[in-house]
């Protein structure tokens, strides 16, 4: 049985639905396969589509990590629901309104913070959000840290980000989030202000900051990982080391995780330094010698001086946009 499409764009109608169902497995059948077979069908169809989400999440969670968690669990329940459906949903709206979801869920198990009814907010004054004079509110919500859009309510949250940050249109965001219009306008109206303020009041303590340092374990993890000396980093490896290959595969124990640097030790080209993202230390990696910015990074966990997590995020090339690593400044000044 195929699926029929629902009036998306010409990827959403191009893809799951032109390919049809997977067949019947046979009894005793490599079920498992048809499985991973499928998987990879929808990860097709939603692949020009993952770039914003993580935009997104990134934002309504404060957190690069965070954001991309919420993308994979956002396609993981996406495809749930597709396994049950004989039609194609819009593909965007449909993917925004679960990832909106699924934001809102986490940060309300983090914070415990309730959510603004946004519907209370109907009797605001209407912003003109598509107007030129709205366009300074734009290029700061472009440029506001991550942390400050935590401070706004989901609603206003959503609507700014997809507005401001991805171009969403008032219809889009509506649909989206499923509220009305003039409910995304009130949103956009209060959310920009915060925003506002928030940016206005954070200035002097940014700049203010102190250098950050890199741990002695990440820096000795660079060098050895830049150096190719895979014994020297499995021996730091603890025995209950877990890899999360971020959409690709996961692995756990110490004999199973070591035969991951092989991907690296074959693979020409790329430099790692120290970096952080969301304020925790990283391996930024870059893609050629003389790239000026990472491609991505590697997040590590460690216990007792010993590698408890990997988490390599290679697979996820988005992951970098938006400057959302922080070099150090021998790395960010050079040519």
């Amino acid at each position: 049985m195929k699926l029929r499409s629902a009036g998306d764009s010409a990827q959403g109608r191009s893809g799951l639905a032109s390919q049809g169902a997977l067949p019947a497995p046979e009894p005793g059948g490599d079920i498992v396969g048809l499985l991973e077979q499928g998987r990879r069908q929808f990860l097709a169809l939603v692949d020009h589509v993952r770039p914003e989400l993580h935009r997104y999440c990134t934002r309504m969670t404060g957190s690069v990590a965070d954001g991309e968690d919420v993308v994979q669990d956002t396609l993981a329940r996406a495809c749930y629901e597709l396994s049950q459906m004989t039609e194609l949903p819009p593909l965007r709206p449909w993917l925004f309104r679960i990832a909106h979801n699924r934001a809102i869920d986490q940060w309300r198990r983090e914070t415990y913070r309730a959510a603004e009814d946004i519907e209370a907010a109907r009797d605001l004054p209407a912003d003109a959000a598509d107007e030129p004079e709205n366009r300074l509110a734009r290029d700061q919500a472009v440029q506001a840290a991550l942390v400050h859009f935590l401070a706004l309510a989901p609603a206003q949250r959503g609507c700014v980000i997809l507005k401001d940050v991805l171009d969403h249109t008032l219809v889009e965001i509506a649909e989206e989030l499923s509220l009305s219009e003039q409910s995304v306008k009130a949103a956009l109206h209060r959310g920009r202000a915060a925003l506002q303020q928030l940016a206005a009041a954070t200035t002097t303590a940014t700049a203010a900051a102190p250098p950050r340092r890199v741990s002695p374990e990440l820096g000795r993890y660079a060098a050895l990982f830049g150096a190719r000396d895979w014994d020297g980093i499995r021996a730091l490896l603890a025995d209950d080391v877990r890899l999360d290959l971020v959409s690709r595969r996961k692995a756990a124990g110490r004999r199973e995780v070591a035969t991951y640097y092989g991907n690296y030790d074959r693979t020409a080209g790329w430099r790692v330094a120290p970096a952080w993202v969301d304020g925790r230390g990283v391996l930024a990696v870059y893609d050629a010698p003389d790239a000026a910015q990472p491609a991505y990074f590697i997040a590590l966990t460690w216990r007792s001086g010993r590698l408890a997590a990997i988490r390599d995020y290679r697979y996820v090339p988005y992951i970098g946009q938006d400057h959302a690593i922080e070099l150090q400044p021998q790395e960010a000044d050079r040519p």
